[in-house]
């Protein structure tokens, strides 16, 4: 049985979206084949049972011959049995075909995401992806799993019109004619209706982002009385939507009647035309029978080239949409030579000034609080800008991947994801109990345990919701103390959360990163109290540095942007 996912999906080519599918296809391509193969015995096995009741009325019931009778009975017996396993294992290499393909996008998409970074929300809503991994990779299955049924109708049509122009030339050569024709009928309505379908899936993808938008910043949105305005709006766009899906729906309702009706035309002609042979006796009756069952037949193989017609025309549509995303590139380029960064170093940005010392507990004060997150960026190399040196070495001359072993940035932003607190805290599992517990009391998280009845093993809901603003970023913080990076580099870590516990938090920081550098942007004067330096950044540029209280009394400016925060906490008290 194979297992899914795979363990390596590959590189997909994503140069259009033909290429994409066929890519996909290359990738199964064993089990497309065996597919293929039992969805050719499948409909070729139904194919020969006109043929076989055909030869059963002629030379048994027709000639009196019992023992021939018998004879086409097994015969037709066996072909029913192979009929019926073909069918069973077709349908087990379809479902098969259809998960590898489903999960192969996934994973591809999940890993273009995780490589992409904080580069894929400037780029893309989070709807735009979660309508991808909702509706769009079920449409690139749904033509991987229609392929060997339309191989096998291929085979089956090519099948019956060789019987049929055996037993009579005209009759075939209706049938080699009139089914290619029908398909040619069917063929203006296509286009429109990936035209149709492209616009359903953008405003689809629209509306979902409009959503996330609006569960993220519910909260905020009750709060300024603009939840109606919202809705208002969300009404409308789910309006476009619907009618979006009936556009769709009108030339899809129109394709499936005349993929009814064109083949009842084509069965009554193909009927009428036997029928008036037989009058002729040009016929027999066994033949007319047969006749009547191929052109019945034919209905299968005819509805199911227009499906995978249909099914193309979605799987291009989605194919496109997943291409939008591998064909996004990191904000981060790698270099050419990388170079390895040092175990140890000061953390030194020459843009700014800024310099945070090998081993201490830094704190930046921003005069501009809304730089701190471009300051963040830019010491952790998430701005491809960045100057900034790390033991002496530049961080664009290191690969990502190293950057980010080194030094890892926990700003605001920072999400929790569903699954056990342990794994939410020590993705990796390389913590012991007691480790994660130490790290809870520096972050003064231990009363999140309290509430938990399976304690480090109690489920956290998606990003954890359960928890208040305040445990959520204690657990944050948590999980960056566990990472244990060389340099850890925090944005306003305990913006959430009451005095005392910030105090708490401020006293036992140090201890935990005892040996390793740590950096932190925040304006909060109990955290700034317990720092070995304070950098003070004004218009970009470093201003003073020093102790927290020696700043105080030597700098206004900093003095007023202190000042300016403790009123606002105050405020909020």
């Amino acid at each position: 049985m194979r297992q899914l996912p795979v363990a390596d999906p590959g590189v997909p080519d994503h140069r259009s979206p033909t290429r994409y599918l066929l890519w996909v296809a290359r990738g199964q391509s064993r089990t497309l084949a065996g597919g293929m193969a039992f969805g050719i015995l499948w409909m070729g096995a139904q194919a020969f049972i006109p043929a076989i009741l055909g030869r059963a009325i002629d030379e048994g019931i027709a000639a009196r011959d019992s023992e021939r009778l018998l004879q086409w009975t097994v015969v037709l017996f066996v072909v029913g049995v192979v009929q019926a396993l073909a069918g069973i294992m077709r349908h087990r290499f379809a479902v098969t075909n259809w998960l590898t393909a489903a999960y192969r996008t996934v994973q591809v998409i999940t890993r273009k995401s995780a490589d992409l970074g904080a580069t894929l929300p400037k780029h893309l809503a989070t709807g735009e992806v979660v309508s991808i991994g909702a509706g769009d990779l079920s449409y690139i299955g749904n033509l991987m799993e229609i392929s060997a049924r339309f191989t096998g109708s291929i085979v089956a049509f090519v099948v019956v019109a060789s019987i049929l122009l055996s037993s009579s030339t005209t009759l075939g050569l209706v049938v080699l004619i009139g089914v290619p024709v029908m398909l040619f009928c069917l063929g203006p309505m296509l286009r429109p209706l990936h035209k149709r379908q492209s616009a359903q899936r953008e405003a689809v993808g629209e509306l979902n982002s409009l959503g996330s938008d609006i569960v993220a910043g519910l909260r905020v949105l009750r709060g300024i009385g603009g939840e109606d305005s919202f809705s208002r709006r969300y009404r409308g766009e789910s309006q476009q939507v619907r009618q979006a899906g009936v556009r769709v729906a009108r030339i899809q309702s129109v394709l499936d009647a005349a993929q009814v009706l064109l083949p009842g035309i084509f069965v009554v002609l193909v009927v009428g035309l036997g029928a008036h042979f037989a009058l002729r006796g040009d016929l027999s009756a066994g033949s007319l029978v047969a006749f009547y069952g191929y052109a019945t037949f034919l209905v299968l193989p005819l509805r199911t080239a227009t499906e995978f017609a249909n099914q193309l025309m979605r799987g291009l549509v989605a194919a496109g949409r997943v291409i939008r995303v591998l064909e996004l590139r990191s904000d981060i380029t790698e270099p050419k030579t990388a170079v390895r960064l040092p175990e140890h170093g000061d953390l030194v940005d020459p843009v700014s000034g800024i310099r945070a010392r090998d081993g201490l507990l830094t704190a930046i004060v921003s005069a501009e609080a809304d730089s701190n997150g471009g300051l963040a960026d830019r010491l952790g190399r998430y701005d491809d800008t960045s100057e900034v040196r790390y033991g002496g070495v530049t961080l664009a001359s290191a690969t990502r991947e190293d950057v980010r072993t080194r030094i890892l940035v926990s700003d605001t932003g920072s999400q929790l994801f569903t699954g056990t607190l342990r794994e939410e805290l020590d993705p990796d599992n390389r913590r012991t109990d007691e480790e994660v517990m130490a790290a809870m009391r520096t972050a003064s998280a231990e009363d999140v345990l309290v509430a938990l009845s399976d304690g480090l093993d109690s489920e956290v809901e998606e990003k954890g919701r359960s928890f208040s603003g305040g445990q959520r970023q204690r657990l944050v913080l948590v999980r960056a103390l566990l990472a244990d990076p060389s340099v850890l580099v925090m944005v306003e870590p305990t913006s959430a959360v009451d005095a005392h516990t910030e105090a708490r938090i401020a006293e036992r920081l140090r201890e935990q990163r005892a040996g390793r550098s740590t950096v932190v942007l925040t304006a909060s004067p109990l955290l700034l109290d317990h720092v070995d330096e304070v950098i003070f950044v004004a218009a970009g540029r470093v201003v003073a540095s020093g102790k927290h209280r020696e700043l105080l009394a030597t700098e206004p400016q900093y003095r007023r942007t202190v000042t300016r925060q403790t009123e606002e906490e105050e405020v909020l008290t």
